[in-house]
């Protein structure tokens, strides 16, 4: 029985989030279900030509125009041929959508207002294991959006 849930998968291209992604389609993938695929880029990065999506971040794309190089370049978006085979397995076997939304800025705050915004069911995100001290210092992507997220938030740990 399809369950049509939103998920969101916080994707920075790191070991981690990569390990979030292969957990979250083995463990919570199931038919109908849409997976949000949310990677924050540092504001200096924008092209001028998306600084018309600064606020709200890019329109969703889907995944078969998000494979595409053009479309990676126009949103400043380097090519993982991992995460892109991962994501067509993960669609076609468990018949699930999946669209990416870039946002621009502190990935902490973009995190959660993608889950507000796109009304996220829940969210999967790896965790870089920052000690204790280096997350005093540069604060825990994972921790912010535990604390600041309407929904239920899943980390996994590599």
């Amino acid at each position: 029985m399809p369950k049509d849930r939103k998920i969101g998968i916080a994707m920075d291209f790191s070991e981690s989030s990569k390990n979030a992604l292969r957990w979250a389609i083995d463990n919570l993938a199931d038919k109908g279900d849409t997976f949000y695929i949310i990677h924050a880029l540092p504001t200096s990065e924008v092209d001028p030509r998306n600084s018309l999506w600064l606020k709200s971040g890019s329109p969703l794309i889907p995944l078969v125009e998000f494979r595409e190089p053009e479309t990676m370049e126009k949103y400043g978006v380097k090519i993982d041929i991992p995460v892109l085979d991962m994501l067509d397995t993960g669609s076609r076997q468990k018949e699930i959508h999946v669209v990416t939304k870039i946002y621009w800025g502190d990935a902490r705050e973009k995190l959660v207002i993608a889950v507000k915004t796109l009304k996220l069911d829940s969210i999967v995100m790896g965790s870089r294991g920052l000690s204790a001290l280096q997350r005093i210092i540069m604060g825990s992507v994972s921790s912010f959006v535990i604390q600041h997220a309407p929904c239920p938030v899943t980390v996994v740990k590599d």
